[in-house]
């Protein structure tokens, strides 16, 4: 767990690096306020050829900050190629990376992730909020 100061709820909008837990494929995400007190992440960007169809793919639904957990929780994720959805929550850690736990059924059997924060889009065709 992270000893970071308490977050507000848009200081996860931005651009974040990602390394495929799967495939090893590195892609961007854009995460952004998309109302209602919720927040979304859409694919801007990825490194492989094959799975450059998956750009503009909003791909994370329905997260909302958790003031007292100094957390974004509750987050529907879909993973190309695999059935269902799963869930996930996240954490800004000290250094500026976005802690990610994405799971199946309970968040003990799940996979953690940390993507780097980016100053910039990668990829200028993919329009987002």
């Amino acid at each position: 767990m992270s000893l970071c100061a308490q977050n507000k709820p848009d200081d996860i909008v931005g651009y974040y690096l990602n390394e495929d837990p799967f495939s090893g494929a590195i892609s961007q995400i854009y995460i952004y306020n998309a109302g209602n007190d919720t927040y979304e992440g859409i694919v801007i960007w990825v490194n492989e050829e094959s799975r450059k169809k998956y750009e503009g793919l909003v791909f994370l639904k329905e997260m909302i900050f958790n003031t007292k957990e100094n957390e974004w929780q509750n987050a529907a994720m879909i993973y190309p190629g695999k059935k269902g959805n799963f869930k996930a929550f996240m954490r800004l850690e000290k250094d500026g990376r976005l802690r990610v736990r994405g799971y199946w059924g309970i968040s003990a059997f799940g996979k953690t992730l940390y993507w780097p924060r980016e100053e910039k889009s990668r990829n200028e065709k993919i329009k987002h909020p």
